[in-house]
């Protein structure tokens, strides 16, 4: 008897279902904590069925250790793959190690750049308890803020079109909540949820189109940061200006967690986030805050923009993928967590380059590489709603 029937038999989609379903509800009659039974309940049916159910129903330990949810992952992953290979048994991605080596060093360097773009987002929900829907759109206008500057410097290394767009997508961003978020902490609009989505989703629009109108529907690209064409190291084949891309979300994510976790100004945004009624109590202004967090959150977005343009070319409707995929990332990662951000991102990047490059048809791979994160976040929504590491509400 095959491995796929041996696994449908023991385990698979049906235990999962009944993992998901039932452990929460044994939680829940005990009066233990559930919030992590549905996810755990599934991967734990999916993999083992009922030899591992069976004694987490009868013992309930404690699920919220990293290792209930990683280690079932790891297991499922395991498992999905070994069915993979008996089904395409000639794929690359059974048969050759250095590619799947390769896929995945790709998908780690584009993951920290879409970890950069949620951090962004994530980082204005946790503070104003809003997302942005002009999120993207800050991205795409990051990328031609920093091609039009290189265009006026030519001798510049596209480096250092990243901080002008920064400084640039920042100061936009403290202009627009300014004008239009501020009303709606003040009190002076009414049903402020639907109005932050409409005036949002508003401003992107504005901003493609006015772009659009500007620079045309023709595709842009800078110089490369480097010449070199890839490095080797022994049979890993890497792209010198994705790593550089990498290596700047991972500054800028570690900049942005020290300012937050070590400076006052963003002890403020930390206090903000949890409390705005005690943090004004205690002398901070929670609507410079407020500013403050749009400001930065753009900033970044651009920056990711401008860190990317080198690399993929730039048109003005590029920025709704991105938008699709910070998203994404920050349900993953869970609403308000930079740390969450920061792995989702990882997360959706291994995936989708793993999901492009060993799909059966290779001409077909590259159209479906959104898909492939769009099915994490179906599963994280039906599983574990409040993300990896987000908040019950």
């Amino acid at each position: 008897m095959n491995f796929p029937v041996l696994w449908l038999m023991f385990a698979g989609p049906v235990w999962g279902i009944i993992g998901a379903l039932g452990l929460p509800r044994v939680y829940r009659n005990e009066g233990l904590d559930a919030s992590p039974a549905k996810l755990v309940g599934g991967l734990a049916g999916f993999t083992l069925g009922p030899l591992l159910l069976f004694p987490l129903w009868r013992f309930k330990p404690e699920l919220n250790h990293w290792y209930w949810a990683g280690g079932t992952s790891i297991i499922a992953a395991t498992q999905l793959y070994a069915l993979f290979a008996s089904k395409y048994p000639d794929n690359l991605c059974v048969t050759n190690a250095n590619y799947v080596a390769n896929q995945t060093a790709n998908g780690l360097t584009i993951g920290f750049i879409y970890a950069l773009m949620a951090v962004g987002l994530t980082l204005i929900y946790s503070v104003q308890g809003i997302i942005s829907f002009s999120h993207g759109q800050f991205y795409m206008l990051g990328g031609y803020f920093s091609y039009y500057f290189l265009q006026l410097f030519t001798d510049l290394n596209p480096i250092f079109g990243i901080p002008v767009a920064g400084i640039a997508t920042m100061l936009i961003g403290f202009a627009f909540e300014r004008m239009f978020l501020r009303p709606m902490h003040l009190g002076e609009v009414e049903r402020t949820g639907e109005y932050a989505i409409l005036i949002t989703f508003g401003f992107g629009f504005f901003l493609q189109y006015t772009a659009l109108s500007i620079v045309g529907p023709f595709s842009q690209k800078t110089d490369a940061y480097i010449a070199a064409g890839s490095l080797r190291f022994d049979s890993l084949v890497l792209i010198p200006n994705r790593l550089i891309a990498a290596a700047v979300g991972i500054f800028l994510i570690s900049v942005l967690l020290f300012f937050i976790n070590r400076t006052w100004t963003g002890k403020a945004l930390r206090a903000v986030s949890m409390d705005k009624q005690a943090s004004a109590v205690v002398g901070i202004n929670p609507l410079r805050m407020n500013t403050l967090a749009f400001g930065i959150g753009t900033m970044l977005a651009g920056m990711s923009g401008a860190a990317l343009i080198p690399i993929f070319t730039w048109v003005p409707w590029v920025g709704m993928a991105a938008s699709t995929r910070s998203y994404v990332i920050i349900v993953l990662g869970g609403l308000g967590s930079v740390p969450g951000a920061l792995l989702g991102g990882l997360v959706i990047g291994l995936v989708e380059s793993l999901g492009a490059g060993c799909y059966p048809d290779p001409s077909s791979g590259a159209a479906y590489r959104t898909a492939f994160g769009l099915v994490i976040f179906a599963l994280m929504l039906l599983l574990r709603p409040t993300g990896l590491f987000g908040r019950e509400l």
